[in-house]
């Protein structure tokens, strides 16, 4: 993941004059999103909606298991002799992501399948662009937007959800269904809640960077 330069600065002014109602609703952890953006004082929902960090700082994180923490190191060990694929410790998550070895897409969903299995309740396996997952069962990105819009500072406000993932589309129908703006980024034929589309990640951060200014 690289953050472009300036992003979190847009970020930053546009938290401010929206007096704290801006979140960030992600599949990877707080902890990476904290590294990545520098903005600790930001609304974050980590995990898919497992994790989560208030605008008023309160937060929320999932215990793992021993069986869970076994089935990370045998992810990890197996996915190193795996040239191109890339292993992603998500705190109470983990991901395969075979951008770089798409040949590789049946056998990580073979291996996730298998790896899941003795982790049993509390855990399911979830697919996103050329990534295979396994994350805290329960909840959802739609179930992050639906809970940040109850508190304060976003209570009262118009949701506006942006996303380009297939996991992406629970935090699309939740903002729809509050009557707000649902935006998918990136334009490939498939089928959608989202009720706007932009062409690419650079449309968006021109839009964010044009309004905190």
């Amino acid at each position: 993941v690289v953050v472009p330069p300036g992003l979190p600065a847009s970020l930053k002014r546009l938290a401010e004059r929206l007096d704290g109602a801006l979140a960030l609703i992600t599949g990877r952890s707080i902890g990476t999103v904290d590294a990545l953006f520098g903005l600790p004082a930001t609304a974050v929902s980590g995990l898919h909606g497992a994790e989560w960090r208030g605008a008023d700082g309160r937060s929320a994180t999932i215990a793992t298991t021993e069986a869970f923490e076994l089935a990370r190191r045998h992810l990890r060990g197996q996915t190193a002799d795996m040239p191109g694929v890339i292993f992603e410790g998500k705190g109470a998550g983990m991901a395969a992501h075979y951008r770089l070895a798409p040949e590789r897409e049946t056998q990580l969903r073979e291996l996730m399948a298998a790896i899941a299995g003795p982790v049993a309740d509390g855990w399911e396996l979830q697919e996103g662009k050329q990534v295979v997952e396994l994350r805290p069962r329960g909840r959802d990105k739609g179930d992050a937007l639906l809970s940040f819009m109850g508190e304060a500072p976003f209570r009262g406000r118009r949701p506006v959800a942006i996303g380009d993932d297939v996991t992406d589309e629970a935090m699309f129908a939740a903002a729809n269904r509050l009557e707000g703006l649902s935006v998918r980024v990136g334009i490939d034929g498939r089928q959608s809640f989202a009720r706007g589309h932009v062409r690419a990640p650079s449309d968006v951060r021109d839009w964010l960077a044009r309004i905190s200014a």
